[in-house]
């Protein structure tokens, strides 16, 4: 017994046996799914609000990139520390945190009204993501046993995806009460910005809820075995064995710790394991590698994009969400697939699948945008003669003038500024309305500078389900293979006592990734287009295929502790010696 732990500790632990295995790991999947539903609102409710966002709060291209990119660069820094903090104060404690980190972010945004507390929100909320991407597979891997371990990291990653669908149907909900109000208030300015303010902010409040849920709920868990044996507490760490599992298993996997306890002892290990000790170093390099590679497939800017994305393939706003509502159906659709899958057909097999897949329809999607972006004219020139008194007003018919060489509808897409960072502003042909660009208070007297100005033909909406298919493939492929092996493979190839410091350092390079590419996405494609950034994630994605199908051992059926030995060089030969 712990010398720490007292008896009426023991004792309520003690009771927990009366609880069947069975209950509690539904509901320990029940609290782990939460949380998967927290990340995907994470990553998807900004997709809709981008739709109104702008045009109630002054934002610089640059300044909304950030915001999208806010929630990944919050989860980078959190990645990195979560780990360490789940191994001093351990995992049950920690997930407490990411709740109530979720729940505070979400009063911090809605009550916000300008770019700065807009930012730190978003912040607020990567943070609890990325605590929660952590120390969630991590309790999954430790309390679960191997047989059933697969199936719970799936639900993990299948409640993500509904996550992304819950945010994409609470956006949808209020894209069409907003455009109802605009339609209605027949030009009304301040009616429209009412109803803009308002889908924007009823968007992130209604995710209060399930945050709520997953912060009181947390409270009731148990402490990881795992966790509690590192820490000398033997006899608690078979009560939260028991509590998940037979007596049988338990007793099985309490002695293999002990055994991989002595093991450690007898090559000199030490109490907590090194990065650097070569039966760490290949499944470390391995976990970043591929949780790298997973962020450049594109996948965390495709989903908060995607309704712009749409539109710029041809579709109207209320096409877009609708298509943007079923390629993350389809999502949450083929998880379950993949949940039933993973324990059957192998981590190996789903994600070389998956990821061969994504790299076909990658290049589907950057043909189609190419198609039409490569016929792009740049008219600055021109445009810049049209500014007086250092406003530009531009007539639908007069981009049909700078764009004598193209036939049917055209649209002309300006990138400018006013001294505090670049704007998008996009007209029309066939629009009924003008386009003018003039200073905010706030920039009175500084010059306008035109960056950029080009005219494009106008994708027909049959190209954007073209497109839409194309992604639906994408997130098909990325939902039966990356999507929901990538946490399992995190988790697994870990020994345990790098777990928690190694998940740390690998989720920072994956999330880092992700900021990069989603913070610069808006700016590379207004210079050079969609194309340029699906043929980049293709080609990071070949090399992600190639990892998966070369470099990937097959863990399934495996306990951690079976793994861990996979990689140990000392094991290795002593079984190879025996064998002969």
């Amino acid at each position: 017994m712990n010398p720490g732990t007292s008896n009426s500790e023991i004792m309520n632990q003690g009771s927990l046996l009366n609880v069947r295995p069975v209950f509690y790991n539904r509901y320990l999947l029940c609290i782990a799914g939460l949380g998967g539903l927290l990340y995907g609102i994470d990553v998807g409710i900004v997709t809709a609000a981008l739709l109104y966002l702008g045009k109630t709060v002054d934002l610089t291209v640059s300044q909304t990139s950030a915001i999208v990119a806010a929630v990944f660069g919050g989860s980078t820094v959190s990645s990195l520390v979560a780990g360490f903090l789940a191994d001093w104060f351990g995992r049950k404690k920690i997930i407490i945190l990411s709740g109530f980190l979720f729940v505070s972010s979400i009063g911090l945004i809605v009550l916000s009204h300008g770019f700065v507390p807009l930012l730190l929100g978003r912040l607020l909320q990567g943070i609890s993501g990325g605590v929660i991407a952590v120390v969630v597979p991590l309790y999954l891997a430790e309390c679960l046993s191997a047989e059933t371990r697969g199936r719970g990291s799936a639900i993990f990653q299948f409640m993500l995806t509904f996550g992304i669908v819950a945010a994409a149907l609470t956006g949808l909900y209020y894209i069409h009460q907003a455009e109802a109000v605009i339609t209605a208030a027949a030009g009304n300015a301040d009616l429209i910005r009412a109803a803009q303010n308002h889908a924007w902010r009823g968007m992130f409040l209604a995710v209060i809820y399930p945050g709520t849920a997953f912060f009181i709920g947390a409270f009731f868990l148990s402490e990881t075995p795992r966790w509690l044996f590192r820490k000398g507490r033997i006899e608690e760490a078979a009560i939260a064995l028991r509590r998940a599992s037979s007596q049988e298993e338990a007793d099985r996997e309490l002695r293999e710790m002990q055994e991989l306890e002595a093991e450690d002892k007898e090559q000199g290990g030490a109490k907590t394991g090194s990065l650097l000790q070569r039966k760490y170093v290949v499944p470390f390099v391995l976990a970043c590698v591929i949780l790298t590679l997973n962020q450049t497939t594109g996948i965390n800017s495709v989903l908060p994009y995607l309704i712009i994305m749409l539109k710029q393939a041809g579709m109207s706003a209320t096409q877009a969400s609708q298509g943007d509502l079923a390629v993350k159906l389809l999502n949450c659709v083929m998880t379950i697939i993949a949940v039933a899958l993973i324990d059957k057909k192998g981590r190996k097999f789903l994600l070389s699948l998956g990821t061969g897949g994504i790299v076909i329809s990658l290049l589907g999607v950057a043909s189609f945008f190419y198609a039409f972006e490569s016929h792009r004219v740049d008219v600055s020139p021109q445009v810049k003669s049209r500014i007086h008194a250092n406003t530009l007003t531009m007539m639908p018919s007069d981009v049909t003038s700078m764009a004598s060489q193209q036939t049917g509808a055209v649209a002309m897409t300006i990138l400018y500024s006013y001294g505090s960072g670049d704007k998008l502003a996009t007209l029309v042909s066939s629009d009924t309305s003008s386009l003018t660009v003039a200073p905010e208070a706030d920039v009175a007297g500084r010059p306008l500078v035109i960056r950029r100005a080009v005219v494009s033909p106008v994708p027909t909406e049959r190209t954007g389900w073209f497109v839409t298919g194309f992604l639906g493939l994408f997130i098909t492929c990325y939902s039966v293979g990356p999507g929901v092996v990538v946490w399992l493979t995190l988790s697994e190839l870990m020994p345990t006592r790098i777990r928690s410091a190694g998940m740390g350092i690998a989720l920072l390079l994956n999330q880092g990734t992700s900021t990069l590419i989603a913070g610069s996405f808006l700016p590379v494609v207004s210079n050079y287009g969609y194309y340029s950034m699906f043929l980049f994630w293709a080609g990071a994605t070949a090399l992600y295929f190639v990892t998966a199908v070369f470099f990937l051992p097959e863990t399934k059926g495996k306990t951690l502790e079976e793994i861990g030995r996979l990689f140990d060089p000392v094991h290795n030969q002593q079984r190879s010696g025996h064998s002969r």
